[in-house]
C-alpha cells in the first residue's frame, strides 16, 4: 500500500516492529503448550504468557492474576456482559445499564440479553459526548447487576469520567465494567481509582497482533461473572482454549511499550491534531468537530463536512485511509448511532469523516492530508451535493464493499 496515507488507526494499528520480533520465536523454537507444564517446552511458554500477563496488568494498575487473556475486545465485551447477566440471574437481579453510544458488540450483546428476558436502560449522551453520573444514578435500580460504559468513543473519541462513573455503581453496590479497547494504552487509565470491577482490552488497538485481547475482573471486591462455553478450565476456569502464546506475548509487549511511550506519543498527537484541525478550518471554514475537544483520544479527530458527503470525498482522497462515521451494509448506508445521540441532522451524519493519527504518523503525512481532504471537498461543494449523492447511489446499487463498511472499534 505505498503512498497511501493511514488515517484509521481507531479501526486497527499497525504492529509494532518490536512487538512482531517479540512474538517471532514463539511461532518456532518456543512452540510449546502452556499447559504442558510437565516438561521444559510447557514451562517456558507458560512462563512467557504470565510474563505477558503481568505486563498488561501493569497498564492499568492492576494485578497479574486479574488479566484473563480473550480473542479481542469483542469476546471480552460478550464475557463482561453476559457473565455478569448469567451469574448475578440467580440472585433475581436482572437489570444492566449501558450508553447509547456504545460500541456495536456492547449494544447488540445487550439486546441478546434482552431476547433473554433481562431488562436494558440505555443512557443518553450530551451534546459533547459525556454521560452524566447523575443520569446514571438515576437509572440503577435494586435490580440492577452491571453498568457498562465505554472509556474512550471509537468514533468520535470523547473519554468518559470513569472514575465518576466508577463511584457511582460503586456506592450502589453494581459491577462497572468498561470497554477500554480504544483508551488502554492511550490515556492513563487505573482500575483501582476508577472503581473499575470489569475492563476489555484489545491488542490490535495498541499496536499488537489481532486476535489477542484480555478481560480485567477483578479480585477485590470480587466481580462475578460465568463463563460463556466449557472445556479445559484456562484462565481462571473464565475462558477455556489453549493460550495462543505468541499473541499473548504480542499483546505483553505492545501493553509494555505503550506504557513507555504514552505521555510523549499523545503530546506529539495532539500536536499533529492541532495542525490538522487547524489546517482544515483555514480552508474550510464550516467544519464541524464532533465531541468535545479537549477530553478526546489524542490522535482522534471526527469531522463533518457540511454539504459534503463523505463517502464522495473519500473516493476524491484515494491517497487517504480513512473511515466514515457510517454503518454501511451492502445495501444501505445509514449515519452513525453515535452522531444520532449527539443529535446530528442525518445529512450532517453523511458528511462525517473519523480521522485516526498515530504512533507511525508523520509530519508530512498532517500536510498532505490537509491539502488533500480540503480540495476534495471544495471540488465536491462546486459541483453540489448532488454529486455525492449520486455516488452514494451508485454504491448502494452495485453493494458497498467492505472498504465502507463500518469498521469495529
Amino acid at each position: 500500500m505505498s503512498g497511501i496515507i493511514y488515517l484509521d488507526n481507531q479501526a486497527t494499528t499497525p504492529t509494532d516492529p518490536a512487538v512482531v520480533a517479540a512474538m517471532l520465536p514463539y511461532f518456532t523454537e518456543k512452540f510449546g503448550n502452556a499447559g504442558s507444564i510437565t516438561h521444559a517446552y510447557g514451562r517456558e511458554a507458560e512462563e512467557a504468557v504470565e510474563r505477558a500477563r503481568g505486563q498488561v496488568a501493569a497498564l492499568i494498575g492492576a494485578e497479574a492474576r486479574e488479566i484473563v487473556f480473550t480473542s479481542g475486545a469483542t469476546e471480552s465485551n460478550n464475557l463482561a456482559l453476559k457473565g455478569a447477566a448469567h451469574f448475578h440471574r440467580v440472585q433475581g437481579r436482572d437489570h444492566l445499564v449501558i450508553a447509547v453510544s456504545e460500541h456495536k458488540c456492547v449494544l447488540e450483546s445487550a439486546r441478546a440479553l434482552e431476547r433473554a428476558g433481562f431488562r436494558v436502560t440505555s443512557l443518553p449522551i450530551d451534546k459533547n459526548g459525556f454521560v452524566d453520573p447523575v443520569k446514571l444514578d438515576a437509572a440503577i435500580e435494586e435490580r440492577t447487576f452491571l453498568v457498562s460504559i465505554m472509556a474512550a468513543n471509537n468514533e468520535i473519541g470523547v473519554i468518559q469520567d470513569l472514575a465518576a462513573l466508577g463511584a457511582v455503581a460503586r456506592a450502589r453496590g453494581v459491577l462497572f465494567h468498561s470497554d477500554a479497547a480504544q483508551a488502554v494504552g492511550k490515556v492513563p487509565l487505573d482500575v483501582e481509582a476508577m472503581k473499575i470491577d470489569l475492563l476489555s482490552i484489545s491488542g490490535h488497538k495498541i499496536y499488537g497482533p489481532k486476535g489477542i485481547g484480555a478481560l480485567y475482573v477483578r479480585r477485590r471486591p470480587r466481580a462475578r461473572i460465568a463463563p460463556l462455553f466449557d472445556g479445559g478450565g484456562q484462565e481462571r476456569g473464565l475462558r477455556s482454549g489453549t493460550a495462543p502464546v505468541p499473541l499473548c506475548v504480542g499483546l505483553g509487549e505492545a501493553a509494555e511499550r505503550s506504557a513507555r511511550v504514552r505521555e510523549s506519543e499523545a503530546a506529539r498527537l495532539k500536536d499533529f491534531r492541532a495542525r490538522l484541525l487547524a489546517g482544515l478550518r483555514a480552508r474550510l471554514p464550516d467544519l464541524i468537530v464532533n465531541g468535545d475537544l479537549e477530553r478526546r483520544l489524542p490522535g482522534n479527530l471526527n469531522l463533518s463536512f457540511p454539504g459534503v458527503p463523505a463517502l464522495a470525498l473519500m473516493k476524491e482522497c484515494p491517497d487517504l485511509a480513512l473511515s466514515t462515521g457510517s454503518a454501511c451494509t451492502a445495501t444501505e448506508v445509514e449515519p452513525s448511532h453515535v452522531l444520532r445521540a449527539l443529535g446530528l441532522s442525518e445529512a450532517l451524519a453523511r458528511s462525517t469523516l473519523r480521522i485516526g493519527l498515530g504512533r507511525f504518523t508523520t509530519e508530512a503525512e498532517i500536510g498532505a492530508a490537509i491539502e488533500a481532504l480540503a480540495a476534495g471537498a471544495r471540488r465536491l461543494k462546486g459541483l453540489g451535493v448532488e454529486a455525492g449523492d449520486d455516488y452514494i447511489k451508485e454504491l448502494e446499487g452495485q453493494g458497498v464493499t467492505g472498504t465502507w463498511r463500518e469498521h469495529r472499534h
